[in-house]
């Protein structure tokens, strides 16, 4: 009998996930030969003898990006122009993430455009990097209307397609732009004044948090301020550096 109870507990818990699924959006599964491979490989564990296998058990950007779909899952799909996924090197040591798309990366479908990703890309090319040998994204995929940050529930509903997204590119180092990239996913509530500065465990990689570069910008007419978070963020970059052993 309680065998018969434990049953029914978990068939309802299933019902009432597939109804959550189906009320954000969720058109279905992708049931390709390469999930199929996913999931048998769920839960076991490869030997080191079959390292090859990794390619298998691990999802790519690719099919991620095919089960995004059009996305529809909130209600941020409502004005938006373009999906921002990502871009960059699939096998980056070192992953950018931001808070939402703005009004250039909507336009154009990519992320970090604009005065912003001008910013971003001079701070890669002074670590002696290029945007392709890195990878980028946000926490959401869908800019918010107007200048407002995304709403809890909207980032909750798209903040698995970005851990899969990190688990796809298994990076060395994460670092997240501004405040709310930083607090997604560390979990934590404190300003970005006080998480950046060190590295945090994170999904099996390193994460740094630090400035966005729309930050520095916002300050580019109060020259003692700005100069602070020029500063502040090549300090948590040289950090990156150190560990990337990029002299």
């Amino acid at each position: 009998m309680g065998q018969i109870r434990h049953f029914i507990a978990i068939t309802e818990e299933i019902k009432n996930h597939l109804q959550f699924l189906a009320e954000s959006g969720c058109p279905g599964f992708d049931c390709s030969k390469e999930s199929l491979e996913i999931i048998r490989f769920w839960g076991k564990r490869v030997s080191p003898h079959r390292r090859q296998t990794k390619a298998i058990v691990s999802e790519n950007l690719e099919a991620i990006r095919r089960n995004l779909g059009d996305c529809r899952r909130c209600k941020l799909s409502h004005s938006r122009t373009h999906i921002v996924f990502g871009s960059g090197n699939p096998e980056a040591r070192l992953v950018f993430v931001g808070d939402a798309p703005g009004y250039d990366e909507d336009s154009g479908g990519e992320p970090f455009a604009g005065a912003s990703g001008e910013l971003l890309t001079k701070i890669i090319q002074a670590m002696k990097l290029s945007r392709e040998q890195v990878y980028l994204c946000n926490i959401v995929k869908c800019r918010p209307p107007g200048t407002r940050d995304p709403e809890p529930g909207e980032i909750r509903i798209c903040l698995p397609f970005l851990k899969r997204q990190l688990k796809a590119v298994s990076p060395e180092f994460v670092c997240t732009l501004g405040a709310l990239a930083a607090q997604t996913l560390l979990e934590k509530t404190a300003p970005v004044s006080m998480l950046r500065g060190r590295f945090y465990d994170c999904m099996g990689f390193r994460l740094i948090p630090t400035y966005h570069p729309e930050d520095i910008l916002r300050e580019k007419d109060n020259l003692p301020e700005y100069n602070r978070l020029r500063s502040s963020v090549w300090e948590d970059i040289k950090k990156i550096m150190k560990g990337l052993g990029i002299d």
